[in-house]
Protein backbone atom coordinates (compact mmCIF):
# COMPACT_ATOMS: atom_id res chain seq x y z
CA UNK A 1 0.00 0.00 0.00
CA UNK A 2 1.62 3.39 -1.12
CA UNK A 3 1.74 5.76 1.75
CA UNK A 4 0.32 9.69 -0.04
CA UNK A 5 1.19 11.73 3.51
CA UNK A 6 4.66 12.45 1.74
CA UNK A 7 6.42 12.85 -1.80
CA UNK A 8 9.50 11.49 -2.45
CA UNK A 9 11.78 12.28 -5.11
CA UNK A 10 14.32 9.91 -5.76
CA UNK A 11 18.04 10.78 -6.40
CA UNK A 12 20.89 8.76 -8.21
CA UNK A 13 24.15 10.16 -8.76
CA UNK A 14 27.40 8.70 -10.29
CA UNK A 15 30.58 10.40 -11.29
CA UNK A 16 34.03 9.32 -12.51
CA UNK A 17 35.86 10.08 -9.11
CA UNK A 18 38.16 7.19 -7.94
CA UNK A 19 35.82 7.20 -4.99
CA UNK A 20 32.48 6.52 -7.07
CA UNK A 21 34.30 2.85 -9.11
CA UNK A 22 32.73 0.87 -6.34
CA UNK A 23 29.47 2.29 -6.24
CA UNK A 24 26.38 0.85 -7.63
CA UNK A 25 25.70 2.60 -11.55
CA UNK A 26 22.82 4.95 -11.93
CA UNK A 27 21.02 2.55 -13.59
CA UNK A 28 21.23 0.20 -10.73
CA UNK A 29 20.91 2.62 -7.97
CA UNK A 30 17.25 3.57 -9.79
CA UNK A 31 16.30 -0.16 -9.77
CA UNK A 32 17.24 -0.80 -6.27
CA UNK A 33 15.17 2.67 -4.92
CA UNK A 34 11.99 1.66 -7.25
CA UNK A 35 12.52 -1.30 -5.41
CA UNK A 36 12.98 0.40 -2.52
CA UNK A 37 10.14 2.68 -2.56
CA UNK A 38 7.52 -0.10 -3.34
CA UNK A 39 8.56 -2.27 -1.05
CA UNK A 40 7.94 0.21 1.45
CA UNK A 41 4.98 2.31 0.04
CA UNK A 42 6.53 5.26 -0.81
CA UNK A 43 4.76 7.70 -3.41
CA UNK A 44 7.59 8.78 -5.93
CA UNK A 45 6.97 11.77 -7.35
CA UNK A 46 9.80 12.16 -9.48
CA UNK A 47 13.23 10.80 -10.52
CA UNK A 48 16.25 12.80 -10.75
CA UNK A 49 19.34 11.74 -12.02
CA UNK A 50 23.45 13.55 -12.23
CA UNK A 51 26.56 12.65 -13.47
CA UNK A 52 28.82 14.73 -11.32
CA UNK A 53 31.02 14.56 -8.41
CA UNK A 54 30.04 15.73 -5.04
CA UNK A 55 32.98 16.74 -3.40
CA UNK A 56 32.06 20.55 -4.83
CA UNK A 57 28.70 22.73 -4.64
CA UNK A 58 27.23 23.82 -7.82
CA UNK A 59 25.58 20.08 -9.23
CA UNK A 60 22.55 22.12 -11.14
CA UNK A 61 20.08 18.52 -10.91
CA UNK A 62 20.99 18.49 -7.34
CA UNK A 63 20.06 22.30 -6.79
CA UNK A 64 16.83 21.69 -8.90
CA UNK A 65 15.67 19.27 -6.89
CA UNK A 66 16.27 21.08 -3.61
CA UNK A 67 14.93 23.83 -5.50
CA UNK A 68 11.37 22.22 -6.31
CA UNK A 69 11.14 21.00 -2.75
CA UNK A 70 11.19 23.89 -1.61
CA UNK A 71 8.30 24.86 -3.67
CA UNK A 72 6.53 22.06 -1.99
CA UNK A 73 6.64 19.57 -4.90
CA UNK A 74 7.86 16.72 -2.59
CA UNK A 75 8.70 16.66 1.09
CA UNK A 76 10.88 13.36 1.08
CA UNK A 77 14.57 12.02 -0.65
CA UNK A 78 14.99 8.61 -1.58
CA UNK A 79 19.07 8.07 -2.30
CA UNK A 80 21.35 4.80 -1.71
CA UNK A 81 23.05 6.60 0.86
CA UNK A 82 23.84 9.71 1.93
CA UNK A 83 27.58 10.32 0.06
CA UNK A 84 25.42 10.01 -3.18
CA UNK A 85 23.49 13.53 -1.92
CA UNK A 86 26.56 15.32 -0.30
CA UNK A 87 30.70 15.44 -0.26
CA UNK A 88 30.58 18.45 0.83
CA UNK A 89 29.85 21.06 4.22
CA UNK A 90 27.99 23.04 1.67
CA UNK A 91 25.53 20.85 0.34
CA UNK A 92 25.33 18.22 3.63
CA UNK A 93 24.30 21.52 6.04
CA UNK A 94 21.80 22.28 3.10
CA UNK A 95 20.30 19.12 3.80
CA UNK A 96 20.13 19.76 7.09
CA UNK A 97 18.89 23.03 7.44
CA UNK A 98 15.80 21.81 4.87
CA UNK A 99 15.36 19.17 8.07
CA UNK A 100 15.78 21.64 10.69
CA UNK A 101 12.97 24.15 8.82
CA UNK A 102 10.42 21.49 7.46
CA UNK A 103 10.94 21.06 4.21
CA UNK A 104 12.38 18.06 4.11
CA UNK A 105 10.47 15.78 5.89
CA UNK A 106 12.33 12.23 5.60
CA UNK A 107 15.13 11.12 3.89
CA UNK A 108 14.95 7.60 3.34
CA UNK A 109 18.38 4.80 2.10
CA UNK A 110 18.07 1.53 1.52
CA UNK A 111 21.82 1.70 3.18
CA UNK A 112 21.42 4.05 6.15
CA UNK A 113 18.65 4.58 8.98
CA UNK A 114 17.45 8.59 9.49
CA UNK A 115 14.88 9.54 11.22
CA UNK A 116 13.46 12.92 11.46
CA UNK A 117 14.70 13.36 15.29
CA UNK A 118 18.11 15.15 16.83
CA UNK A 119 19.22 11.83 17.17
CA UNK A 120 18.70 11.64 13.55
CA UNK A 121 20.04 14.31 12.36
CA UNK A 122 23.33 13.82 13.94
CA UNK A 123 23.98 10.72 12.63
CA UNK A 124 23.12 12.35 9.30
CA UNK A 125 25.47 15.13 10.18
CA UNK A 126 28.46 12.16 10.77
CA UNK A 127 27.52 10.68 7.79
CA UNK A 128 27.85 13.67 5.48
CA UNK A 129 31.37 14.38 7.65
CA UNK A 130 32.71 10.77 6.76
CA UNK A 131 32.07 11.37 3.52
CA UNK A 132 33.76 14.57 2.76
CA UNK A 133 36.92 13.05 5.11
CA UNK A 134 36.99 10.07 2.54
CA UNK A 135 36.82 12.14 -0.18
CA UNK A 136 39.62 14.71 1.27
CA UNK A 137 41.35 11.70 2.45
CA UNK A 138 41.37 9.91 -0.75
CA UNK A 139 42.27 13.22 -2.58
CA UNK A 140 45.28 13.50 -0.38
CA UNK A 141 46.68 10.14 -0.96
CA UNK A 142 46.37 10.51 -4.68
CA UNK A 143 48.66 13.97 -4.81
CA UNK A 144 50.72 11.39 -2.48
CA UNK A 145 50.88 9.37 -5.01
CA UNK A 146 51.47 11.51 -7.84
CA UNK A 147 54.81 13.27 -5.96
CA UNK A 148 56.14 10.05 -5.20
CA UNK A 149 56.01 8.96 -8.49
CA UNK A 150 57.82 12.13 -9.59
CA UNK A 151 60.42 11.44 -7.29
CA UNK A 152 61.16 7.84 -8.74
CA UNK A 153 61.51 9.75 -12.07
CA UNK A 154 58.09 8.60 -13.50
CA UNK A 155 55.62 10.70 -15.71
CA UNK A 156 52.42 10.03 -13.54
CA UNK A 157 50.28 11.42 -16.15
CA UNK A 158 48.74 10.92 -19.98
CA UNK A 159 52.04 11.22 -21.97
CA UNK A 160 53.05 14.36 -23.98
CA UNK A 161 53.51 14.17 -27.98
CA UNK A 162 56.16 11.96 -28.48
CA UNK A 163 55.71 9.66 -26.32
CA UNK A 164 53.14 6.87 -25.50
CA UNK A 165 51.93 5.35 -22.01
CA UNK A 166 53.95 2.17 -21.10
CA UNK A 167 50.89 0.57 -19.27
CA UNK A 168 52.49 -2.78 -18.08
CA UNK A 169 55.50 -0.80 -16.55
CA UNK A 170 53.47 2.68 -15.61
CA UNK A 171 55.74 4.40 -17.34
CA UNK A 172 56.44 6.45 -20.60
CA UNK A 173 58.33 5.80 -23.69
CA UNK A 174 59.18 6.77 -26.94
CA UNK A 175 56.55 6.99 -29.81
CA UNK A 176 59.03 5.49 -32.60
CA UNK A 177 56.48 7.51 -35.25
CA UNK A 178 56.33 10.90 -34.26
CA UNK A 179 59.35 11.05 -32.08
CA UNK A 180 61.85 12.43 -35.06
CA UNK A 181 58.81 15.06 -36.06
CA UNK A 182 58.86 16.38 -32.45
CA UNK A 183 62.88 16.20 -32.60
CA UNK A 184 62.15 18.37 -36.03
CA UNK A 185 60.15 20.55 -34.65
CA UNK A 186 62.28 21.66 -32.20
CA UNK A 187 65.41 22.31 -34.82
CA UNK A 188 63.33 24.57 -37.07
CA UNK A 189 62.38 26.49 -33.89
CA UNK A 190 65.65 27.13 -32.55
CA UNK A 191 67.39 28.56 -35.62
CA UNK A 192 65.21 31.29 -35.22
CA UNK A 193 64.27 31.80 -38.81
CA UNK A 194 60.87 29.77 -37.90
CA UNK A 195 57.84 31.17 -36.05
CA UNK A 196 55.88 28.76 -34.09
CA UNK A 197 53.20 29.10 -36.83
CA UNK A 198 55.41 27.38 -39.55
CA UNK A 199 56.68 24.90 -37.14
CA UNK A 200 52.89 23.54 -36.71
CA UNK A 201 52.32 24.24 -40.87
CA UNK A 202 55.40 21.68 -41.33
CA UNK A 203 53.71 19.07 -38.58
CA UNK A 204 50.62 19.25 -40.74
CA UNK A 205 51.95 18.95 -44.30
CA UNK A 206 53.93 15.91 -43.06
CA UNK A 207 50.73 14.14 -41.62
CA UNK A 208 51.67 14.46 -38.09
CA UNK A 209 47.90 14.25 -35.58
CA UNK A 210 48.22 14.98 -32.13
CA UNK A 211 48.27 12.43 -29.09
CA UNK A 212 44.70 10.80 -30.03
CA UNK A 213 45.58 10.53 -33.68
CA UNK A 214 42.51 12.88 -34.55
CA UNK A 215 42.99 16.12 -34.99
CA UNK A 216 46.60 18.13 -36.30
CA UNK A 217 48.38 20.21 -33.72
CA UNK A 218 47.56 23.40 -32.77
CA UNK A 219 49.73 26.24 -32.73
CA UNK A 220 48.73 26.69 -29.51
CA UNK A 221 49.83 22.56 -28.73
CA UNK A 222 53.25 23.22 -29.95
CA UNK A 223 53.81 26.17 -27.85
CA UNK A 224 53.35 23.85 -24.93
CA UNK A 225 55.36 21.22 -26.73
CA UNK A 226 58.40 23.53 -27.58
CA UNK A 227 58.26 24.92 -23.94
CA UNK A 228 58.00 21.77 -22.44
CA UNK A 229 61.35 20.52 -20.67
CA UNK A 230 60.20 16.95 -20.32
CA UNK A 231 61.47 16.26 -23.98
CA UNK A 232 65.19 16.65 -22.80
CA UNK A 233 64.59 14.41 -19.41
CA UNK A 234 62.77 17.04 -16.56
CA UNK A 235 59.63 17.11 -15.43
CA UNK A 236 57.57 19.82 -14.96
CA UNK A 237 54.94 19.47 -12.03
CA UNK A 238 53.15 22.47 -10.52
CA UNK A 239 55.99 24.81 -10.32
CA UNK A 240 58.68 22.17 -9.26
CA UNK A 241 61.44 20.57 -11.72
CA UNK A 242 62.11 16.36 -11.26
CA UNK A 243 64.38 14.61 -13.13
CA UNK A 244 62.66 11.95 -15.55
CA UNK A 245 63.68 8.27 -16.16
CA UNK A 246 62.71 8.29 -19.70
CA UNK A 247 64.70 8.53 -22.51
CA UNK A 248 64.57 12.24 -23.74
CA UNK A 249 64.00 13.12 -27.35
CA UNK A 250 66.45 15.95 -27.55
CA UNK A 251 69.34 17.70 -25.72
CA UNK A 252 69.24 20.36 -23.21
CA UNK A 253 71.31 22.88 -25.10
CA UNK A 254 69.12 22.22 -27.93
CA UNK A 255 65.76 23.22 -25.50
CA UNK A 256 67.43 26.10 -24.29
CA UNK A 257 67.75 27.62 -27.83
CA UNK A 258 64.09 27.24 -28.38
CA UNK A 259 63.43 29.14 -25.00
CA UNK A 260 66.14 31.85 -26.05
CA UNK A 261 64.00 32.05 -29.21
CA UNK A 262 61.00 32.68 -27.28
CA UNK A 263 62.84 35.49 -25.32
CA UNK A 264 63.64 37.22 -28.53
CA UNK A 265 59.75 37.43 -30.28
CA UNK A 266 59.19 40.80 -28.79
CA UNK A 267 62.58 42.07 -29.46
CA UNK A 268 63.01 44.02 -32.32
CA UNK A 269 65.18 41.96 -34.81
CA UNK A 270 67.99 43.83 -36.56
CA UNK A 271 68.25 43.66 -40.56
CA UNK A 272 71.49 42.52 -40.27
CA UNK A 273 73.65 41.63 -43.05
CA UNK A 274 72.90 39.72 -46.25
CA UNK A 275 75.55 36.31 -46.22
CA UNK A 276 77.48 36.46 -49.36
CA UNK A 277 79.97 34.27 -49.79
CA UNK A 278 82.68 36.67 -50.65
CA UNK A 279 81.74 40.00 -48.61
CA UNK A 280 84.80 41.78 -47.49
CA UNK A 281 87.52 39.23 -48.83
CA UNK A 282 88.32 40.82 -52.38
CA UNK A 283 89.72 44.56 -53.23
CA UNK A 284 89.09 46.01 -56.46
CA UNK A 285 92.90 45.90 -58.28
CA UNK A 286 92.11 49.30 -60.44
CA UNK A 287 91.38 51.36 -56.96
CA UNK A 288 91.91 49.50 -54.11
CA UNK A 289 88.25 49.77 -52.89
CA UNK A 290 86.52 46.41 -51.25
CA UNK A 291 84.53 44.36 -53.50
CA UNK A 292 80.73 43.81 -52.62
CA UNK A 293 78.62 41.92 -53.82
CA UNK A 294 74.88 42.38 -54.84
CA UNK A 295 71.87 40.39 -56.21
CA UNK A 296 69.88 41.27 -59.34
CA UNK A 297 67.07 39.23 -61.07
CA UNK A 298 68.05 36.29 -58.25
CA UNK A 299 71.77 36.26 -58.88
CA UNK A 300 74.57 37.59 -57.45
CA UNK A 301 77.66 39.67 -58.55
CA UNK A 302 80.44 41.21 -57.31
CA UNK A 303 82.03 44.99 -58.65
CA UNK A 304 83.48 47.63 -57.04
CA UNK A 305 82.33 49.69 -54.31
CA UNK A 306 83.58 52.96 -55.86
CA UNK A 307 84.28 54.63 -52.53
CA UNK A 308 86.96 56.89 -54.27
CA UNK A 309 84.87 57.61 -57.15
CA UNK A 310 84.49 56.53 -60.78
CA UNK A 311 86.26 53.11 -61.81
CA UNK A 312 86.84 50.99 -64.99
CA UNK A 313 86.43 47.86 -63.37
CA UNK A 314 83.39 45.60 -64.41
CA UNK A 315 81.07 43.60 -62.49
CA UNK A 316 81.59 39.39 -62.34
CA UNK A 317 78.97 36.90 -61.57
CA UNK A 318 79.49 35.05 -58.23
CA UNK A 319 79.86 31.84 -60.40
CA UNK A 320 82.75 33.11 -62.19
CA UNK A 321 84.23 34.02 -59.28
CA UNK A 322 83.47 30.70 -57.74
CA UNK A 323 85.71 29.24 -60.73
CA UNK A 324 88.66 31.78 -60.30
CA UNK A 325 89.02 30.94 -56.81
CA UNK A 326 89.04 27.33 -56.99
CA UNK A 327 91.86 27.65 -60.28
CA UNK A 328 94.37 29.39 -58.12
CA UNK A 329 93.74 26.90 -54.77
CA UNK A 330 94.23 24.15 -57.59
CA UNK A 331 98.27 25.85 -58.15
CA UNK A 332 99.05 25.52 -54.68
CA UNK A 333 101.02 22.79 -53.21
CA UNK A 334 102.99 21.99 -50.44
CA UNK A 335 106.63 20.23 -49.98
CA UNK A 336 106.45 16.86 -48.80
CA UNK A 337 108.39 17.48 -45.75
CA UNK A 338 105.70 20.25 -44.71
CA UNK A 339 102.97 18.51 -45.41
CA UNK A 340 104.60 15.41 -42.92
CA UNK A 341 104.90 17.57 -40.28
CA UNK A 342 101.41 18.85 -40.63
CA UNK A 343 100.10 15.62 -40.60
CA UNK A 344 102.44 14.39 -37.21
CA UNK A 345 101.42 17.71 -35.45
CA UNK A 346 97.66 16.53 -36.08
CA UNK A 347 98.09 13.17 -34.53
CA UNK A 348 100.17 14.74 -31.56
CA UNK A 349 97.29 17.13 -31.32
CA UNK A 350 94.98 14.12 -31.27
CA UNK A 351 96.58 12.23 -29.09
CA UNK A 352 96.02 15.29 -26.44
CA UNK A 353 92.91 16.24 -27.17
CA UNK A 354 92.46 12.90 -26.34
CA UNK A 355 93.69 12.73 -23.12
CA UNK A 356 92.11 16.29 -22.38
CA UNK A 357 88.59 14.71 -23.31
CA UNK A 358 89.25 11.86 -20.78
CA UNK A 359 90.56 14.05 -17.84
CA UNK A 360 87.43 16.36 -18.77
CA UNK A 361 84.84 13.10 -18.42
CA UNK A 362 86.35 12.35 -15.36
CA UNK A 363 85.73 15.80 -14.04
CA UNK A 364 82.73 15.27 -15.15
CA UNK A 365 81.31 12.76 -13.18
CA UNK A 366 83.15 13.93 -10.35
CA UNK A 367 80.49 16.78 -10.57
CA UNK A 368 78.05 14.68 -10.86
CA UNK A 369 78.66 13.02 -7.95
CA UNK A 370 78.94 16.33 -6.44
CA UNK A 371 75.55 17.53 -7.26
CA UNK A 372 73.70 13.80 -6.50
CA UNK A 373 75.27 14.67 -2.55
CA UNK A 374 73.95 18.17 -2.64
CA UNK A 375 70.55 16.73 -3.52
CA UNK A 376 70.09 14.59 -0.92
CA UNK A 377 71.57 17.09 1.21
CA UNK A 378 68.64 19.73 0.65
CA UNK A 379 65.71 16.87 0.77
CA UNK A 380 67.19 16.17 4.18
CA UNK A 381 67.38 20.15 4.76
CA UNK A 382 63.68 20.02 3.81
CA UNK A 383 62.69 17.26 6.01
CA UNK A 384 63.91 18.85 9.32
CA UNK A 385 62.29 22.17 8.27
CA UNK A 386 65.19 23.64 7.69
CA UNK A 387 64.20 25.11 4.78
CA UNK A 388 60.83 26.33 3.36
CA UNK A 389 58.88 24.36 0.38
CA UNK A 390 59.43 27.15 -1.91
CA UNK A 391 62.95 27.95 -1.34
CA UNK A 392 63.77 23.83 -1.56
CA UNK A 393 61.61 24.08 -5.07
CA UNK A 394 63.96 26.83 -6.55
CA UNK A 395 67.24 25.50 -5.25
CA UNK A 396 66.03 21.50 -6.39
CA UNK A 397 64.79 23.29 -9.82
CA UNK A 398 68.59 24.52 -10.63
CA UNK A 399 70.25 21.12 -9.43
CA UNK A 400 68.03 19.51 -11.98
CA UNK A 401 69.16 21.90 -14.69
CA UNK A 402 72.73 21.43 -13.75
CA UNK A 403 72.56 18.17 -13.70
CA UNK A 404 70.69 17.52 -17.01
CA UNK A 405 73.10 20.04 -18.59
CA UNK A 406 76.28 18.01 -17.02
CA UNK A 407 75.27 14.59 -18.36
CA UNK A 408 74.37 16.64 -22.04
CA UNK A 409 78.15 17.81 -21.78
CA UNK A 410 79.27 13.88 -20.93
CA UNK A 411 77.63 12.25 -23.54
CA UNK A 412 78.99 14.65 -26.19
CA UNK A 413 82.46 13.59 -24.81
CA UNK A 414 81.48 10.05 -24.88
CA UNK A 415 80.16 10.25 -28.35
CA UNK A 416 83.62 12.11 -29.64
Amino acid sequence: MINTDIRYFIYARKSTDEADRQVLSIGSQLAELREYARREGLDVAREFVESKTAKEPGREVFNDMLTRMERGAARGIIAWHPDRLARNSIDGGRVIYLSDTGVVQALKFPTFWFDLTPQGKFMLSIAFGQSKYYIDNLSENVKRGIRQKLRDGVWPSCAPFGYRNDVKNHTIRVDSLRAPFVRKAFELYATGDRPVKEVRDYLRAAGVLGRRGKNPLSSSQCHVMLRNPLYYGVMRHKGELYEGRHAPLIAKALFDRCQEMFKNISKPRSTGLKPFVYRGAFRCAACGCFITTETQKGRNYLHCTKKKGSCSEHFVREEEMDRLVRKALARITLPPALVDQALANIKTEGAKAARAGTEAARELRAELAALNGRSDKLVDLLLQGAIAQPEYARKQARLVNDKKELEGRLEAFVLR
